[in-house]
């Protein structure tokens, strides 16, 4: 098999693991109303993602995070953030004070944002790989997660109590601050360990359109 048919295959194989965790996510979770609320994200990018597919695909690298951070998303809906049973057990058996799988949530929101804000402007604007990327890029991440700390703080107020689970800050008053934090560690670990592998695969991406686009004008 070539390098670009195992390609095409991942964002195959990605769509189908984070649609059987979307209907194991969906069933008899914990709090409907919270559900909602932490699965909309994806429920918003799969549509998405698979509208632009041909249009404009995304690296491998990019389709396999998205997934990992559906799959993020949809366990957490599942459970909520702070009844995770894998880190209760955790918090437990290592004496902490709270569940942190929403640590891990937190991350993944700066993580991959970082990889596909990168993407998109790298191939859709005049920017090249360098410290104004670098700079843009994890701008909009701290962006991204300061629009959603916002949001929960909407739900919050327009919900009430409705809404504790959805927050999860349990008790902890440097929750927000910890949870951009957590996004700002995550982008800045993307930008840092994965932009020569993601270059590479944006190479790859690119040498791929130009020769589909002169096999066309040959015809």
């Amino acid at each position: 098999m070539s390098d670009s048919q195992r390609d095409a295959r991942i964002p195959v194989l990605v769509l189908a693991a984070v649609l059987g965790v979307f209907v194991w996510s969906g069933l008899a979770p914990r709090d409907r109303f919270t559900w909602y609320l932490e699965v909309f994200p994806a429920a918003l990018a799969i549509p998405l993602l698979v509208l632009t597919y041909r249009r404009f695909p995304l690296t491998s690298i990019a389709y396999a995070v998205i997934g990992l951070h559906a799959v993020i998303l949809l366990v957490g809906g599942h459970y909520t953030y702070a009844e995770v049973p894998l880190f209760n057990w955790i918090r437990d058996a290592f004496h902490l004070s709270r569940n942190h799988y929403d640590r891990i949530g937190h991350f993944a929101q700066g993580f991959v944002p970082a990889i596909v804000a990168r993407e998109v402007l790298l191939r859709r604007s005049p920017l090249r790989p360098g410290k104004w990327l670098f700079v843009i890029v994890f701008s909009i991440c701290m962006a991204i997660s300061a629009l959603y700390e916002l949001f929960e703080y909407g739900v919050a107020v327009a919900t009430g109590s409705a809404a504790d689970a959805f927050l999860g800050s349990q008790g902890d008053p440097w929750d927000t601050q910890n949870d951009m934090l957590q996004c700002l560690i995550g982008s800045v670990t993307a930008l840092v360990l994965m932009s020569r592998w993601h270059n590479r695969q944006m190479t790859a991406i690119s040498k791929h359109e130009s020769d589909s686009t002169a096999r066309v004008g040959k015809t």
